[in-house]
């Protein structure tokens, strides 16, 4: 209102001739009224936003660009020099009259084996391909995080809620005690039972606020401004993509473990890559040197070979480290694989039974505590309850509630952390119920 009123006064003092300009802005939706946001829409920000997923299509350009520089010859060495040059006698520091002296300039090729230069390239692709599992991983952890972050914000508010609702409620009590005492119905034990109930519901608004503000700010940290936005939609948490009677096959293509079947690889290819050094390479250098006007020019080739005399404490040492570290990462794959395992189902278990009593609390205890208010306040209005046991039959009925929505944001929680054990290019898609 206040928006409209200074554009009035601005039409005024300014004239008619920005008139239409100025009522068209005034006609405009504010600024800050941000669209809803949606789970699946908050996970899509989160993801779009991410500066790891960045960071880490970055390592696999790296990995890629070292693939192909590993597997390229090492770069040639020119040499320049001046060989057996006097520096005593009638010839000193002549470059010319000693049949010795002579300027040189060569170039060296080492020739590294192409066993060898395919083992180096085939490590960086597999560090490649860890890059990309390292990336899917994060994508998952994304959508997983931002998930969490969006139902804590989604609970927090639906509790905060309820406890309104019965401040309202309890708000009308206290009207309705106050009078009955001055008209000399009640008493002011009643009326001050209703107060402090009052002043209970505020202390936990109060508590459910702070949480809704930390949730908040829990979601800004994957999506930015538009956490401030409203939710909308409620969750499929019913409903996870993983099967249990398949979760062992299922269970490999969970990031992290893919990751480690990643580091496996990586460690075979530098097996491989210590198995190709156990074979020298060779070196050639041609070298053309130049002498004095009286005599030959010279022309020089050399073959050179690195002589392994001791295989057994290098080239053996290093592959037996090699061959070490790869049965480290293949007992750690495996390990991790029994691990998660184990854990996903005993959530997937957790899941199951905090859905059931979800339902029990929807199906039942819900509306026996709604019923049992109702009740109690029919009594109460004639005259065969106190307003205390009605204020006792509102704090069960609201306890109830908050433990429902509890229990419903720990079954999400659950959802959460299991459907995205992977990431869901689908957001929702090929999910299975139980």
């Amino acid at each position: 209102m206040l928006v409209h009123f200074a554009a009035r006064a601005a039409i005024r003092r300014i004239g008619t001739s920005v008139a239409p300009a100025l009522v068209l802005l005034c006609s405009l939706p504010p600024a800050w009224a941000d669209a809803p946001l949606a789970l699946a829409e908050a996970q899509r920000v989160a993801v779009a936003r991410s500066r790891m997923l960045a960071a880490q299509d970055a390592a696999v350009t790296a990995a890629r660009e070292m693939e192909v520089a590993a597997g390229q010859l090492p770069d040639p060495v020119a040499t320049v020099g001046v060989n057996n040059l006097p520096i005593n006698g009638p010839d000193a520091w002549s470059f010319t009259r000693d049949f010795m002296t002579m300027t040189s300039v060569g170039v060296m090729q080492e020739f590294t084996r192409e066993e060898k230069r395919e083992a180096r390239a085939e490590r960086y692709q597999r560090a490649a391909e860890k890059a990309l599992a390292d990336k899917s991983a994060s994508i998952a952890t994304i959508q997983r995080d931002s998930a969490l972050a969006w139902l804590d914000r989604y609970y927090a508010e639906a509790m905060l809620s309820v406890v309104a609702e019965q401040s309202r409620q309890a708000r009308l009590e206290i009207e309705a005690a106050e009078s009955a005492y001055r008209a000399g119905r009640g008493n002011l034990a009643d009326m001050l039972a209703a107060r402090s109930a009052l002043i209970s519901l505020d202390d936990r608004a109060s508590e459910l606020r702070r949480k809704a503000a930390s949730a908040r700010i829990a979601l800004a940290r994957w999506v930015g401004s538009v956490a401030d936005a409203p939710l909308v939609g409620t969750p499929p948490i019913d409903a996870i993509r993983l099967d249990p009677n398949t979760l062992d096959s299922d269970i490999a293509h969970h990031p992290q473990l893919a990751v480690l079947a990643r580091q496996e690889a990586i460690a075979a290819a530098e097996v491989r890559s210590a198995q190709a050094n156990k074979k020298s390479d060779w070196s050639l250098e041609v070298m053309y040197s130049q002498r004095g006007p009286a005599y030959s020019n010279m022309i020089s080739v050399n073959v050179s070979v690195p002589l392994q005399w001791d295989q057994k404490n290098r080239q053996d040492r290093e592959l037996a480290a090699k061959l070490a570290m790869l049965d480290q990462a293949r007992a750690e794959r495996e390990d991790m694989v029994r691990a998660h395992t184990a854990e996903v189902r005993a959530m997937i278990a957790e899941w199951e039974s905090d859905r059931e009593r979800s339902a029990r609390y929807g199906r039942e205890l819900l509306p026996l505590a709604t019923e049992r208010t109702q009740a109690t306040l029919a009594a109460y209005r004639g005259a065969k309850a106190t307003l205390s046991d009605v204020l006792v039959s509102r704090r069960n009925e609201i306890d109830v509630r908050l433990q429902a929505l509890q229990l419903q944001m720990d079954t999400a929680r659950l959802w959460a952390q299991l459907n995205f054990l992977v990431p869901d290019d689908g957001m929702g898609e090929s999910m299975v119920t139980h």
